[in-house]
This record gives structure tokens, C-alpha cells and sequence, in this order.
């Protein structure tokens, strides 16, 4: 698609929290913020030109590869929020996008997200081909007060449970969507947690992709102040994540 008229390297988007994207208390739910975020990156990618259907002329996605999301409050139902986004970085294979959700003139979230460029046909790395002069790129605009990192995956852990990976956990990429693994260890922490607003930052890595018929693990661990969930499949860590609680 060509770039559109409306193009700015810096993208602000308002969404309205409807009530199938809440927790029975009336506030937005981890997995939906998550999905609100990368709905935004997705809007930002297509009206700058490189969106998946702009790069599916090159059998090429973005996949992500590592996430951080700070919280200092989450909205609630029939609240409007406006999330800011640009692009850190973009070089070869890789770019840093930040995000940053408002509401009204008060930051409450902030999010950085680290973006590979994936062969939908070889299903491996490689560099973008397409274009991307026109997008500013913003060096020093950091979205989090700490950076995404590399969660410690050599932990002692305890099993939790399993799943096979079904066509409704895939997304177009044709594998697990990333929101998912959010969504299937959330399952597990204790609802109060997540209902009293406890969860001051999390963080993901994404390690390998999870296909449908494939069957994960989900362990658990607890180092200081922290829970940290890694998935596996087929002898491979695929993910992991990392709640700091308050």
C-alpha cells in the first residue's frame, strides 16, 4: 500500500475500552492492553508502508521478539485512551518501537517493544525490504524507565500444566499470536493480583514459534519479587515472562 497522506512519524490513536476487553471489576485486562498496543503499531507500520500486507510482497512479517510494559494504572471501561507510538530503531532485521498510553494529559502505561523481520516462507530472519527513510527515527525518546532485557530461563521451576496449541490461538502469521502467551500464563496467577492492579511491569521474550497441534508446558518460578513463566514445546523453550509485582 502506498505511504498514506496522513503519515507521521510520530503516531497518537485514540481507543475506547469496550466491556469484552475488561475483568469483571470494569478495568482493561493485561492481554487487551497488549493487543491495543500492537493494534496501534500495526495502524503506525500500514500508513508508513510497511505493513504485513506491504511486506508479505517479499514473504516477509514482523515477528516480536522481546516486550516490556510499565503500568501505573490501567483504564477501565468506556474510558478513552491515546496511545503515542514511534520508532526507536530500524536497522537490517531489527527496530525498537516505543509506546506510550495516555489518559487524558496523565501517562499511565509505557512500552517498549523489540521487532524482528521473519520469512514467512523459510520462517527465518532476515533483513526488511522495504523502504523506511521517511520514518523518523527517535534515538534518545524512551517509552520505559527500564529497558526490555533477557529474562534468566536457567531457574529452578515447578510444572504447571499443558495445552495443545489450537487454530483459535493462531494468528495470521499462521503461529501462536504473541498475545496468547501472555493470556495462557495469566491463567495461572492468582485473580486477585491481577483484579487489585498488582502487576507494576511484566516483560516477554520470545524464544521459538509455537504451531497448531503442538503441545506446551507452562512452568513457574518465583526469584525475589518477581514471577517468572517459561513455555516449552518440542524440547525448546519457546517464551518467558516476568511479572514484578508491587
Amino acid at each position: 500500500m502506498p505511504i498514506s497522506k496522513d503519515f507521521n512519524s510520530i503516531l497518537t490513536k485514540d481507543w475506547e475500552i469496550n466491556f469484552l476487553q475488561c475483568y469483571p471489576n470494569g478495568y482493561l485486562k493485561y492481554t487487551d492492553l497488549c493487543n491495543i498496543l500492537q493494534l496501534t503499531a500495526g495502524v503506525h507500520a500500514e500508513m508508513g508502508g510497511i505493513s504485513f500486507s506491504d511486506m508479505q510482497e517479499h514473504h516477509q512479517a514482523w515477528v516480536l521478539s522481546r516486550m516490556r510494559v510499565e503500568i501505573i494504572r490501567l483504564p477501565k471501561w468506556r474510558d478513552v485512551i491515546t496511545v503515542k507510538t514511534w520508532i526507536n530503531s530500524l536497522e537490517n532485521s531489527r527496530s525498537i518501537r516505543c509506546l506510550e498510553l495516555y489518559a487524558g494529559d496523565e501517562k499511565i502505561v509505557g512500552c517498549e517493544t523489540f521487532w524482528a523481520v521473519f520469512n514467512t516462507l523459510t520462517r527465518r530472519p532476515e533483513n526488511l525490504s522495504l523502504p523506511h527513510v521517511h520514518f523518523d527515527k527517535y534515538p534518545n525518546d524512551r517509552a520505559t524507565e527500564i529497558q526490555f532485557s533477557k529474562i534468566d530461563i536457567n531457574i529452578d521451576k515447578t510444572f504447571v500444566t499443558e495445552k495443545a496449541i489450537l487454530l483459535s490461538d493462531l494468528d495470521i502469521v499462521n503461529h501462536a499470536n504473541s498475545v496468547k502467551y501472555l493470556e495462557w500464563c495469566l491463567d495461572n496467577v492468582e485473580p486477585n493480583l491481577l483484579l487489585n492492579q498488582k502487576v507494576e511491569s511484566f516483560e516477554m521474550n520470545y524464544l521459538k514459534e509455537v504451531s497448531l497441534e503442538d503441545t506446551i508446558t507452562i512452568e513457574k518460578s518465583h526469584p525475589e519479587k518477581a514471577t517468572v513463566f517459561i513455555i516449552n514445546a518440542n524440547n525448546k523453550t519457546s517464551f518467558a515472562l516476568q511479572l514484578n509485582l508491587k
